[in-house]
C-alpha cells in the first residue's frame, strides 16, 4: 500500500489553462516545498490540485482510461449498455471486466486504485495545509473562506472515496490525521461509508450556494447535497435522501425547460442542469493532460473524422430498449427484443451496401442523442457510415457513442492537435435529470407514487421536446415519447423508474451501479447476454456470481506491498 501511504508534501500541480473555466486558470506550478505551500495561496493551488484528478488522470495521456470520470468501461460495459468494442486483443484486460472474470493483476483495477487514491491524497494534503496555515503566524485565510476550502476538499475526498467503495467495497480509509506509519498499517475491514457520508454532511452544511462568478467548476451547497441524497440511497435510507433531492429540485428551474442534448455540447455545458461536472480543458499549450482523457479510447475508426480507438460501442440491446409503443411508452419487459433492430449488422452483398435506415421503427428520439447509427445523421460529422467508422463490427457490433464526442466545428479548440480523440468536454457525474429519477425511486419506496408518476414524466416531456433529427427531409424513426398517464403499484413504478434512468442516463457510467444496488444484476446481465450473444459471440455465455461480481479484487500489487494489512476480497 506504499502508493497511497506517502504524504504529498512536495508535488508537482499541473493546472490547465482555459477562457471558460477561470478556477482552473492557474499558472502551472513546479515542485512547492512545505513553507512555499503553507501560504493563503498555497493552499488554493493544493486544492486545485484536489480538483485535478477528478478526470482521472495523473499525469500524461495514454493509459487512463479505466478511471474516466464517465465510468464507461465500469459503469456501462460491465453492465448491459455496451460492448468493450475495437478488437479482442486491444486493452484485452478489459474483456475481463466485460464477461466478469477480473483477476487481482488487471491494470484497469491497479490504476483505478492508484489514480483515485491520489485524489483522496491530495483532499488530505490541501487539509493538513490548511489547518496549518491557521494555526500559523502568518498570513491565513478569513474563517468563512477556510471553511468553504475545508468543505471543498471534503467532498471532494467523498466523491473520490464513493468511486472506489463502489468498485472494491472494503477499502483502507485515510484522512488528513493519518499518519505515514499508520497509514502503512491501515487496513480494509472497516465501512467508509459513514466517513463518506460525514465528508458529504460537512459541506451541505457549509459550501455556498455559489461561487463568485467565473469559479465554474467549484463544487456548491446543492452538489453536496445531490451527492448526499445519493449515498443516502445507495444505504436505503430513502426519507433522508428524497429531502436532499427535493431541496435539489426546488433550487433549480424546471427540467423541462432545459435541453437534453445542451448536456453534451462543449459550447452549451456548465448549464443550468449541470450540477456536479468535471471540468475537462485543453491546455494553453495544446496539450490534454486536464482534458477528457479517459474517454479519449471512445473515438471512432476509418472514415470517421476521429480515428481513434473504436471503444465503447453501445449494445444492440441498449438501442432496442428506446423502442416504444402506440403510446410512446417503452417496453417495460423483455418485448423490445422482439424482431430486433440491428442496423446492417447481418446484411451481405448488396443489401449491405445499398442498406437504408428503416424511418418508420417508433423510437424514443433520446436514442440517436445518444447512439450513432447507420444512415443517422451524427451531430454534424454528415450521416454516420455504418462499418467504415467502426473497427471490428462483428466484435463490437454497428453502434457508435454520442455522449462523449463533441461536434467538428469545435475540434480546432476543444481537441488536442493531431490526436482529436482527446477533447475538452465536460463530464457529468450528477445532472438535475438523475435527480429528478433519484427522487422518484424514494417517493415510491415511502410510498408517494403521484410525486414519482410527476418526475418520471417529467424527464419524458422533456425527452419529447428533443429536435428531431431528418434522413432526406423526414424524421430518421418515427419519434414518440408519451406520459404515463399512472402509476398503478409500487413494483409497476419501480420497474419504468429503473428502465427510465437507462434510456435518459445510458452512457452516461451509471448502469452498472445501479443494477447492483437493485439487486437485479444477475438476471440482468445474464439475460442480456443470451439476447446480445445472437448477434456477438463475444457477449455469449455470460455468468454472474452474486457472491464475488458486484465489486472488484483488491490489486494485488496493492496487497502485496501493504505487509498483511490489506486483505482480498472474498472469492478473489
Amino acid at each position: 500500500m506504499k502508493r497511497i501511504t506517502w504524504a504529498i508534501i512536495t508535488f508537482i500541480l499541473f493546472i490547465a489553462s482555459s477562457c471558460s473555466k477561470s478556477f482552473l486558470e492557474q499558472t502551472p506550478q513546479g515542485s512547492l516545498t512545505s513553507s512555499q505551500l503553507a501560504t493563503p495561496d498555497g493552499v488554493e493551488n493544493a486544492l486545485v490540485g484536489a480538483y485535478g484528478l477528478l478526470n482521472g488522470n495523473i499525469s500524461g495521456t495514454w493509459g487512463n482510461y479505466a478511471p474516466a470520470p464517465s465510468m464507461w468501461l465500469f459503469g456501462d460495459v460491465a453492465a448491459d449498455n455496451a460492448h468493450k468494442g475495437s478488437v479482442s486483443t486491444d486493452q484485452s484486460y478489459m474483456n475481463e471486466i466485460e464477461h466478469h472474470t477480473p483477476t487481482t493483476t488487471n491494470d484497469n483495477l491497479s490504476i483505478t486504485w492508484k489514480n483515485y487514491y491520489e485524489g483522496i491524497i491530495r483532499c488530505n494534503t490541501t487539509l493538513s495545509l490548511l489547518a496549518e496555515v491557521q494555526a500559523g503566524s502568518g498570513d491565513k485565510l478569513t474563517d468563512d473562506s477556510a471553511l468553504v476550502v475545508e468543505a471543498e476538499a471534503k467532498m471532494l475526498r467523498a466523491h473520490y472515496y464513493f468511486l472506489l467503495y463502489r468498485l472494491f467495497v472494503n477499502i483502507p480509509y485515510i484522512d488528513e490525521t493519518t499518519s505515514t506509519a499508520d497509514a502503512a498499517a491501515t487496513t480494509n475491514d472497516v465501512d467508509v461509508l459513514p466517513k463518506i457520508v460525514e465528508d458529504l454532511q460537512f459541506a451541505v452544511e457549509n459550501l455556498p450556494d455559489d461561487h463568485p462568478e467565473g469559479d465554474v467548476g467549484r463544487v456548491n451547497k446543492i452538489a453536496a447535497e445531490a451527492y448526499l441524497g445519493k449515498v443516502y440511497l445507495y444505504e436505503e435510507e430513502y426519507t433522508e435522501a428524497l429531502e436532499l433531492f427535493e431541496t435539489v429540485i426546488a433550487a433549480k428551474a424546471d427540467l423541462t425547460t432545459m435541453a437534453f442534448e445542451d448536456n453534451f455540447n462543449i459550447s452549451t455545458e456548465n448549464g443550468e442542469e449541470s450540477i456536479f461536472a468535471v471540468q475537462h480543458v485543453i491546455n494553453s499549450d495544446g496539450s490534454g493532460e486536464d482534458a477528457n482523457v479517459g474517454d479519449m479510447l471512445s473515438g471512432f475508426y476509418g472514415s470517421a473524422p476521429i480515428t481513434c480507438c473504436g471503444f465503447s460501442q453501445p449494445s444492440i440491446d441498449l438501442v432496442n430498449a428506446y423502442k416504444v409503443d402506440a403510446d410512446g411508452l417503452p417496453y417495460l419487459d423483455d418485448s423490445y427484443r422482439d424482431d430486433p433492430y440491428t442496423s446492417d449488422l447481418l446484411l451481405t452483398g448488396d443489401a449491405k451496401t445499398n442498406y437504408a435506415v428503416d424511418q418508420t421503427i417508433a423510437f424514443d428520439p433520446r436514442l440517436d442523442y445518444t447512439v450513432g447509427r447507420r444512415g443517422v445523421p451524427f451531430r454534424d460529422w454528415g450521416t454516420m457510415a455504418g462499418d467504415d467508422w467502426i473497427r471490428d463490427p462483428s466484435y463490437g457490433g454497428p453502434f457508435v457513442g454520442y455522449k462523449s464526442q463533441i461536434n467538428e466545428d469545435d475540434f480546432s479548440a476543444n481537441t488536442v492537435s493531431g490526436t482529436s480523440e482527446i477533447n475538452g468536454l465536460n463530464v457529468n457525474i450528477i445532472r438535475l435529470a438523475d435527480v429528478y429519477l433519484m427522487a422518484a425511486e424514494c417517493a415510491v419506496e415511502t410510498g408517494d407514487l403521484s410525486s414519482a408518476l410527476t418526475w418520471v414524466n417529467a424527464v419524458r416531456s422533456r425527452a419529447a421536446t428533443l429536435p428531431e433529427i431528418t434522413v432526406d427531409g423526414s424524421a430518421a424513426a418515427d419519434y414518440n415519447v408519451g406520459l404515463y398517464p399512472s402509476f398503478a403499484s409500487a413494483d409497476y413504478a419501480r420497474t419504468a423508474i429503473r428502465f427510465e434512468r437507462r434510456l435518459e442516463l445510458a452512457m452516461e457510467g451509471h448502469r452498472f451501479f445501479d443494477l447492483v444496488r437493485w439487486g437485479i444484476a444477475k438476471t440482468t446481465i445474464e439475460s442480456y447476454s443470451s439476447f446480445e450473444g445472437t448477434y456477438l459471440s463475444n457477449n455469449a455465455d455470460i455468468t454472474f456470481d452474486e457472491s464475488i461480481d458486484t465489486y472488484y479484487p483488491i490489486p494485488q500489487t496493492e496487497i502485496d506491498e501493504s505487509n498483511g494489512a490489506l486483505t482480498q476480497n472474498t472469492g478473489y
